[in-house]
């Protein structure tokens, strides 16, 4: 979505702030440096292309916190646990097809995992749409911490259904998409794995860009999001264009999960608590309610998270993340791409 979409509220931080978080940046990318240097080319080429791929999912992931929040303002806290639904409704449809991790995709195979992804974004699509005409739609004019518990609400009860649904272990993921690696030269090596993952999602955020700037209905989710009363008065239907974005949102964090599981051949029912949380931060970083910042802050993170976990410990590298959010709430509230607008 356009940067019309852009509604963080807080005002930009002084030429102080950026300066401050200008010298962090900079004394983190000397430590990095420090770390990376003796480990070699090749091992960093690795690493990046892992994480241009976790970026990626990430990415899509954040676009559905950044279109809701751009239409209503409202942070869906149960949209990570959308994600973790994608990827079951995903586990499921994998046994109806009959694809097998034991048995190489064909052209009819590729076929039925496309099919996959799609039937999986519907639900997910209309299990949103759903959520946001029984828990949302009645708030829509209640104070905003209300909506806020609502939604925290309905994260638990998502999690409460997939748990009823498989369990309380980890589900394992079919492992469909080819495991070769191509090499890239000074021992280093690029899997086709990762490479699919990256295209999937590069393909649905510019899909995602056509659609807000080219059709009639990404037009009503950038006039909504600019001023929803005058919308409302030049005919555009407020409910059908929001339940829209919820639909769109949930379509793209079920991609995200299902490229997700697919990577890493497991998934776990609490999983999408986590992976909202980092989502969130990339959406905010990016200037949260702007569909190129989410992308970007998505991409952010999953370098952040691939490196932190290479280069120093994965038990800080969750540290890494959620400071960077903070420092960001504290020196540009907007994100990096995020507008100021003023308070109606």
């Amino acid at each position: 979505m356009s940067a019309v979409l852009a509604r963080a509220r807080a005002p930009l931080a002084g030429r102080g702030g950026t300066l401050a978080l200008t010298v962090l940046v900079a004394l983190i990318a000397v430590i990095f440096l420090q770390k990376a240097v003796p480990e070699g080319p090749a091992f960093f080429t690795q690493i990046l292309v892992f994480g241009v791929a976790q970026g990626a999912t990430f990415a899509l992931i954040a676009l559905g916190y950044t279109m809701v929040y751009g239409i209503i303002e409202l942070i869906n806290f149960a949209h990570g646990d959308v994600v973790t639904l994608g990827a079951f409704f995903s586990v499921t449809l994998f046994a109806v097809f009959g694809l097998r991790e034991d048995q190489p995709l064909g052209l009819v195979g590729w076929g039925e995992l496309m099919l996959v992804f799609a039937v999986s974004m519907l639900l997910c699509g209309i299990v949103n749409v759903g959520i946001e005409r029984i828990a949302y739609r009645p708030l829509r004019s209640a104070p905003r911490l209300a909506v806020l518990i609502t939604a925290v609400g309905m994260s638990f009860v998502l999690e409460g259904i997939m748990y009823l649904w498989k369990g309380a272990s980890q589900i394992h993921v079919q492992d469909l998409l080819p495991g070769q690696r191509i090499p890239l030269g000074g021992g280093a090596s690029v899997g086709v794995k990762d490479l699919i993952v990256i295209v999937l999602a590069i393909t649905l955020v510019i899909a995602l860009n056509l659609f807000i700037e080219l059709t009639k209905l990404g037009k009503a989710m950038r006039a909504t999001a600019q001023d929803r009363d005058a919308a409302q008065l030049m005919g555009i239907d407020i409910n059908r264009t929001i339940a829209a974005t919820f639909f769109i949102g949930a379509a793209l964090a079920a991609a995200g999960g299902t490229i997700r599981g697919l990577e890493f051949n497991s998934v776990y029912f609490q999983d999408g608590f986590r992976l909202g949380l980092f989502a969130f931060t990339a959406a905010v970083f990016g200037g949260i309610g702007n569909i190129q910042g989410a992308a970007l802050g998505g991409l952010f993170i999953g370098l952040v998270k691939s490196f932190g976990d290479a280069y120093f410990s994965t038990t800080w590298t969750d540290v890494y993340i959620f400071a960077i959010l903070i420092l960001v709430l504290v020196f540009r509230p907007t994100g990096l791409l995020g507008m100021r607008v003023p308070e109606k």
